[in-house]
C-alpha cells in the first residue's frame, strides 16, 4: 500500500482482538474493538489536550519520517540479529490463567520461529507471495535479570482479581522499564479483547501504557491455548513494532471503504481485511495477501519484506526508547547476552494439601540451565527421583518437607522447604464439632490452615472481641486493599454417617463507607479440598455489615455480632473427608471476625456416644423440668468444651469452656427456657468426646 499520513484516531489504533464465539481453531475473531479506548482511559482528562494531542502527531511524524529515511538504505544499528529481552507477567486469581512456565516458553519459541523466517509453514504461503515472505531476524529472549540485578527466568506472577479487566490499572500492578524490556501481560481477559498493544508513537509520552496484554487462551499453542490462536502475540508484537493492519488503521475488516486505507508498507497489497482464510480474494482489485501475520484470517503464516524493514525502523528509533532494548549493554544489563546460568533451585505441585492415599504432582522449575537434578520426598513414595516431574503416593497423615538439589554440571543449588506437604487423616475428626479459638494460639494451629493468597494481612487470633470466652478469629481488614482473598481452612471430618451437616457461625463486621462490599463466604468440600462449594455467602452491602459505618479500626461489642447457618447440604457431602472453610473478599471495608463455629453432623439416630478416656458424663434428673445437673470425671487436667445441642445437632448452649484440673466436676444447666423435647449434652475434651440424651420437660 502507498504511504499517507495518519489521523490522531488512527495513531491511537494498537491492535484488539475480540475473543468472541469463533471456532478454536480461528487465529483471531469477527469482533475488534479498539485499542484507542484504552489510551484514552490511559490519558484520562489529558485526552482533550491540544498541546498534548499535538506532540502525539508530531511523535507519530518524526518516527515516520524516520522510517521513510531507514526505508531508503536499509540499514541496521544493531547488527544482523536484534535481540529483544522479554518478561511475562502473569496476573491471576489462582485460576487457569496461572499459565504453566511451558506455555510461556511455546509462546517465545513461536515468536522466534516467526521473526525468523523459521515456522514450519512459511513456505506454504500463496505462491504469488513466497518471494516477498520477510525475514524479520529479530530474537526474543527471556531477561535473566530483574530490574535489580536478581536472578530472573524472565516470568513473575502477581495475584489480582483484576486479570479479569485486563486493563491499564492491572498493567499499574507490574511494570518493568520499557527502555529495557519488552513487557507482555498474560491475563483471563484483555479489556474485552484476545490482545492488545500500542504502537511506538501512541505511548511515546507515556511508558506506564507500553507494552502488551494477551488472554492465556492465545498465549502459546499448549495447555490452555491452541496452535490456532498461537499467531495473536505475533500480530501485538508486529503492532508493537509500528505495524498495522493490513488494511490500514481501522479495527474493522471487511469495509469496501478500507481500499482507501493505508498499512504504510509498500509490499502489502490493498485489502479490506479478512476474518476468514479466503485464499483467492481479491477485493482490491489485487490478490490480497490473507496469509499475513498483521490480518484478522486464521491461516497467517508470514510478514512481507516491507513489513520486515518497517519493524526494525522502528527499532532503530528513538520513539518510546525502542532503540535502547537490543543495545550490547542492555542485554549484559538484562543478562541475555550469554549463555543461561543456573541460579535458583525452584519447585512447585499441583497442591500442598492432601488426604493420606492420595498423591501430589511435584515439577522442577529451576532455572536458567539445569543438566542434573535429585528429588527427596521423606513420607512419600517414591522417595527419591530425578525426573523434571513427579507424583508422589503419601500414604501417613503429618507435614513433611520436600527437598530438591539441582546442577549444571559447574554449580549446585538445593531448595529444601521444610513443611511443604500436608497430609490429613482420612477419616478425618468426628462430628460434631465447635470452635471457639480459645484454646489456639494462632493460626495456623489445629484443625486450622490459613491461606494468605495475597501475602498481606489475613486471619489471625484476636483478644479484643469474642462472642463466648476472650478469642474469636479475625483480618485486619482496615488497611487491605480492595479484591485481596483470604481463606481460614478447616482439616477434615468423617462425617459418612451424618444424616444432615449444618455449619452454624458468629460474625461480625463494619464498612468504611456504604458502598462497601466486602465477601464472607463458607464453603465446603467433599472430596480433601480439591473443589469447593459455597454454601453461605454474605454481602457488606446486603447482610454482613452487624455495626454502623467505622472509619476507625473496627472492634465489635457485645451487641454486634450476628449468627449464619449454612444451606442444605446433600448426601454427596456424607463423606469421610468433609472439610470447610472462610473466604473473605475485601472491598475497602472494616474488620471483619469470625468465633464460635459449630459443625454438626450425627448419625441417622443420635444416641450416646463416648470415645476415648471416658468421663461418666451424666445428667440428673432425666427427664428434667427447672434444672439439671451435669456432672463428669477428669482423670488429668484438661481443656474442655461442654455444650447443650437439639436433635439437629446445633448448639443451643455453650454451657462451660475453660482449663479444669483432673476431680470430679458439675455444672447446673437450667432448662426453664427451653421448649419440652430431646437436646443432648456433649462433653469434648483433648482426647474424649462423650454424649448424654437429655429430655426437657
Amino acid at each position: 500500500m502507498n504511504h499517507s499520513t495518519l489521523s490522531f484516531a488512527q495513531i491511537l489504533l494498537g491492535s484488539a482482538l475480540l475473543a468472541t464465539a469463533l471456532p478454536v481453531t480461528a487465529q483471531f475473531d469477527v469482533d475488534h474493538p479498539c485499542g484507542a479506548n484504552e489510551l484514552h482511559r490511559l490519558l484520562g482528562e489529558r485526552a482533550s489536550d491540544p498541546a498534548l494531542l499535538a506532540r502525539i502527531e508530531a511523535d507519530d511524524a518524526a518516527l515516520e519520517a524516520f522510517t521513510r529515511a531507514f526505508e531508503q538504505d536499509h540499514e541496521r544499528g544493531g547488527g544482523s540479529t536484534y535481540i529483544i529481552p522479554v518478561v511475562f507477567h502473569i496476573i491471576h486469581n489462582n485460576g487457569p490463567e496461572n499459565i504453566q512456565d511451558a506455555q510461556i516458553l511455546d509462546a517465545v519459541r513461536i515468536l522466534n520461529e516467526d521473526f525468523n523466517k523459521e515456522n514450519a509453514d512459511w513456505d506454504n504461503v500463496v505462491p504469488a507471495f513466497l518471494d516477498i515472505v520477510g525475514d524479520v531476524n529479530i530474537e526474543f529472549r527471556l531477561a535473566q535479570k530483574d530490574p535489580n540485578g536478581n536472578c530472573t527466568k524472565g516470568i513473575t506472577r502477581t495475584v489480582s482479581t483484576l486479570t479479569n479487566a485486563g486493563d491499564q490499572s492491572m498493567k499499574d500492578l507490574i511494570q518493568w522499564p520499557r527502555n529495557r524490556y519488552l513487557n507482555v501481560w498474560v491475563a483471563a481477559s484483555a479489556d474485552g479483547a484476545a490482545g492488545y498493544t500500542f504502537r511506538p508513537n501512541a505511548v511515546n509520552l507515556f511508558p506506564e501504557g507500553d507494552g502488551i496484554v494477551i488472554q492465556h487462551t492465545y498465549t502459546g499453542s499448549i495447555n490452555t491455548s491452541t496452535a490456532g490462536r498461537s499467531r495473536a502475540l505475533t500480530h501485538e508484537v508486529g503492532h508493537w513494532l509500528n505495524l498495522a493492519h493490513t488494511w490500514g488503521n481501522s479495527n474493522e475488516p471487511g469495509l469496501a471503504s478500507n481500499c482507501n486505507e493505508d498499512d504504510s508498507v509498500s509490499d502489502t497489497p490493498n485489502t479490506i481485511g479478512w476474518t476468514s482464510c479466503t485464499l483467492n480474494g481479491t477485493t482490491c482489485g489485487s490478490l490480497d495477501n490473507v496469509e499475513n501475520f498483521m490480518e484478522y484470517s486464521y491461516c497467517s503464516k508470514m510478514f512481507t519484506a516491507g513489513q520486515s524493514t518497517r519493524m526494525i525502523a522502528a527499532l532503530n528509533s528513538n520513539t518510546a526508547q525502542r532503540s535502547q532494548l537490543w543495545q550490547a549493554s542492555n542485554l549484559t544489563f538484562t543478562g541475555v547476552a550469554s549463555e543461561p546460568q543456573l541460579c535458583a533451585a525452584q519447585f512447585s505441585s499441583n497442591t500442598r494439601t492432601i488426604c493420606a492415599g492420595s498423591s501430589v504432582d511435584f515439577i522442577d522449575e529451576s532455572f536458567n540451565s539445569v543438566s542434573t537434578r535429585n528429588w527427596s520426598f521423606p513420607g512419600g513414595e517414591p522417595a527419591t527421583s530425578a525426573e523434571l516431574e513427579a507424583s508422589v503416593t503419601y500414604a501417613v497423615p503429618g507435614v513433611y518437607p520436600v527437598t530438591l538439589t539441582v546442577s549444571d554440571g559447574v554449580n549446585t543449588l538445593v531448595n529444601e522447604t521444610v513443611n511443604y506437604i500436608t497430609v490429613l487423616s482420612d477419616p478425618g475428626a468426628e462430628a460434631p464439632d465447635t470452635e471457639d479459638f480459645e484454646a489456639l494460639g494462632s493460626v495456623p494451629g489445629g484443625q486450622w490452615a490459613v491461606a494468605n493468597i495475597n501475602a498481606d494481612n489475613t486471619f489471625t487470633i484476636t483478644d479484643l472481641a469474642s462472642v463466648s470466652g476472650t478469642r474469636s478469629a479475625r483480618i485486619v481488614n482496615s488497611s487491605s486493599m480492595a479484591g485481596r482473598l483470604d481463606e481460614l481452612i478447616s482439616g477434615t471430618y468423617d462425617m459418612s454417617d451424618a444424616s444432615q451437616i449444618v455449619i452454624t457461625f458468629k460474625y461480625a463486621f463494619a464498612r468504611r463507607v456504604t458502598a462497601n462490599d466486602d465477601r464472607l463466604r463458607l464453603l465446603v468440600s467433599n472430596n480433601c479440598g480439591q473443589t469447593w462449594s459455597v454454601r453461605k455467602q454474605l454481602r457488606g452491602t446486603i447482610d454482613l455489615a452487624t455495626a454502623p459505618n467505622t472509619s476507625g479500626s473496627f472492634v465489635p461489642t457485645a451487641a454486634q455480632w450476628s449468627e449464619a447457618q449454612s444451606s442444605a447440604m446433600s448426601s454427596i457431602y456424607h463423606v469421610s473427608d468433609f472439610r470447610f472453610k472462610f473466604e473473605f473478599e475485601s472491598d475497602g471495608g472494616n474488620n471483619v471476625y469470625i468465633d464460635d463455629i459449630n459443625l454438626n453432623g450425627y448419625p441417622t439416630t443420635i444416641g450416646e456416644v463416648s470415645t476415648i478416656g471416658g468421663a461418666g458424663l451424666s445428667v440428673q434428673p432425666n427427664p428434667a423440668s427447672g434444672q439439671a445437673l451435669v456432672a463428669f470425671q477428669l482423670e488429668r487436667s484438661e481443656r474442655i468444651a461442654l455444650d447443650l445441642l437439639d436433635v439437629t445437632g446445633r448448639v443451643v448452649r455453650m454451657i462451660e469452656r475453660t482449663e479444669l484440673a483432673p476431680g470430679t466436676h458439675s455444672n447446673a444447666l437450667d432448662v426453664n427456657d427451653l421448649l419440652p423435647g430431646v437436646y443432648f449434652v456433649r462433653l469434648q475434651g483433648e482426647a474424649r468426646q462423650e454424649v448424654v440424651r437429655l429430655v426437657v420437660q
